[in-house]
């Protein structure tokens, strides 16, 4: 929990599923969150090791995050729970 615990950290992991994301792309599909705690929240997972950032040496600066290995091994659980918030979240 340590790791993916909080409000936001789920989601964005569970967006990097779909694969390599830019930094807008990825803040603009977690509704809600503030340009800090998003930035907070990648540079504490790229710490942990469950994200990596990729710079593209082109102008404007590119920037994409991805899962790695380690992230990637917390797609059945994150797949589970949107099933889970689907099935119950109604309720």
């Amino acid at each position: 929990m340590e790791y993916i615990g909080g409000k936001w950290k789920p989601l964005i992991l569970f967006h990097l599923i779909e694969g390599p994301k830019r930094s807008g792309e990825l803040q603009k599909k977690v509704c809600g969150i503030s340009n800090k705690v998003f930035t907070d929240s990648l540079r504490e997972m790229e710490k942990s090791g469950l994200v990596q950032r990729k710079v593209f040496p082109v102008v404007p600066p590119k920037v994409e995050y991805s899962l790695t290995e380690l992230g990637s091994s917390l797609t059945p659980i994150l797949r589970t729970l949107d099933e889970w918030g689907k099935r119950f979240g109604q309720e």
